[in-house]
């Protein structure tokens, strides 16, 4: 079985890797493919030293973000409880439901925070009451709050 050829992407290539990563791949790959097309490159120490840097700037990067959804969650779960108005009928049932959007618009007005509408789960809403909404903020960092839907 041959050896495998250590390269650095230039670019990104589904199923292979990202550009920056380094990667090991079958020779006759390499030469017939990656190379030619200047999708990668041969590894050298100053290449490796330039993907260690690149790696601890991504780091750094991603840290800083988890940072923020962190202080974000606190922030959002310091508000005790936020009040949405719908029309009400018959035995406390609501006409339509209540929305993503509604929520992050609540959001917005209240603590002045724009929340993605696309990382929330919200229940069916189809009465008046209080309801949990989780908010995914970070991959690792959610946060959990209170919706009071009430009469308008």
């Amino acid at each position: 079985m041959a050896k495998r050829i250590q390269l650095v992407l230039n670019k990104d290539i589904s199923k292979l890797g990202r550009a920056g990563d380094l990667v090991e791949v079958a020779p006759g790959y390499a030469r017939n493919y990656l190379l030619p097309q200047k999708l990668a490159v041969h590894t050298t120490p100053g290449i490796l030293k330039q993907v260690e840097r690149r790696r601890e700037a991504e780091r750094q990067r991603l840290l800083e973000l988890r940072k923020e959804a962190e202080a974000q969650k606190a922030a959002l779960e310091k508000v005790v409880s936020l009040t949405i108005p719908k029309q009400a009928g018959e035995k406390e049932a609501i006409f339509g439901t209540v929305t993503n959007q509604d929520v992050a618009d609540v959001i917005q007005a209240t603590t002045g925070m724009e929340v993605d509408r696309r990382n929330m789960t919200v229940p069916d809403i189809h009465k008046l009451g209080t309801y949990r909404v989780d908010i995914k903020l970070h991959p690792e960092v959610s946060a959990t709050i209170e919706i009071q839907v009430v009469a308008s």
